[in-house]
């Protein structure tokens, strides 16, 4: 159980969930876990949830508290409501800013300024953890020039040159990808990215690992309200959650670029675990995948600070916390979307 920005998070699997008088009441296998007063939340997020009192219910409709659920590994199942009041006002101030090309490059530089300086860490932190492994001097060269395109991108309004300036950070952040990988050389390397299809192992790990984070991200947007299908930096295109996309942007790297490399350096996967198809595409194995997905599953169970909020949580929460205060912000309560930048 984990209270952030008045949201109530239930992480626990197979929790009741009913009301006593004013308060939330969590009880598994009959035992009392937690009592919360209802009347500061505005939200209550339960994952794995065994079930809800229809009393719980209705008090939170008739006091507009969400009651959203999720499966345990994230999935968005359902989001129960009372009279659509800050649901409809917060949608529609989506709508309205996606609309106008100038707000959308307000709110989407902040996601692009996460993303630069989340690869500026990592490139940093590998600098120097692994001094004689890598290109030093590259590896500085290319920290200092992100350096001066988040200067760039701050002061930037309009979303051409936005996708310009992240083209530029990630080519160069791309350049330096293959030295972090420090194990499996020869089965395992970076050239470049491809997407459709995937062409070499690496990239069939990093497209599984973006799907499963855009998965995750667009879970957490519909949990606060949002419509992950409309973005700001990435435009409306039927079937694409253009939002989930725009959010994830600053999770890239640190999440699961990193995630990537891990399970290469610590050999979790080796290059049994893929196959190369007679058109060149590479694919995970069905055993790969399932390995993947257990760890993916452990990684979301890690516990860090987050750096805006400097509360403890795990990684899996990150998504959902940065779809709170991008909801915040939209709604007026504060003057700036706050990106995720990790230290």
């Amino acid at each position: 159980m984990k209270k952030l920005l008045n949201t109530l998070f239930i992480t626990q699997p197979d929790v009741y969930m009913s009301l006593d008088g004013d308060n939330i009441v969590l009880v598994k296998d009959k035992e009392q876990l937690g009592r919360l007063p209802l009347h500061n939340l505005q939200a209550v997020a339960a994952f794995g949830y065994a079930g809800a009192s229809p009393a719980l219910m209705g008090y939170c409709a008739e006091r507009n508290i969400s009651l959203v659920f999720f499966t345990m590994n994230g999935r968005f199942l359902a989001r129960v409501i009372g009279e659509s009041k800050g649901n409809v006002v917060l949608r529609k101030k989506q709508y309205r800013l996606s609309d106008d090309e100038m707000a959308s490059a307000k709110i989407a530089r902040n996601f692009i300024v996460g993303k630069i300086y989340n690869h500026k860490w990592m490139i940093e932190r590998t600098t120097r953890d692994y001094p004689l492994r890598i290109d030093g001097a590259q590896f500085k060269e290319v920290s200092q020039y992100l350096s001066t395109i988040i200067k760039q991108v701050r002061d930037c309004e309009y979303l051409d040159t936005l996708r310009g300036l992240e083209g530029q950070a990630a080519i160069s952040y791309n350049k330096l990808f293959d030295q972090m990988i420090l194990q499996q050389k020869d089965d395992f390397y970076f050239h470049f990215r491809s997407r459709r299809p995937p062409l070499d192992n690496v990239n069939a790990m990093l497209s599984f690992a973006y799907t499963l984070l855009a998965n995750d991200t667009a879970s957490a947007l519909e949990g606060v309200g949002l419509d992950a299908y409309v973005g700001f930096m990435h435009r409306d295109r039927p079937g694409r959650v253009s939002l989930a996309l725009d959010v994830m942007e600053e999770l890239r790297g640190v999440y699961a670029d990193r995630f990537v490399l891990s399970m290469i350096n610590m050999k979790v996967l080796n290059k049994d675990d893929f196959v190369k198809k007679e058109n060149g595409t590479v694919i995970m194995t069905d055993e790969a995948r399932r390995k993947f997905l257990k760890a993916w599953q452990n990684k979301k169970q890690e516990k860090i600070t987050h750096p805006f909020l400097g509360e403890k949580i795990s990684w899996g929460l990150v998504p959902h916390t940065q779809a709170l205060l991008l909801a915040r912000y939209l709604r007026g309560d504060l003057d700036e979307y706050p990106p995720f930048l990790w230290k």
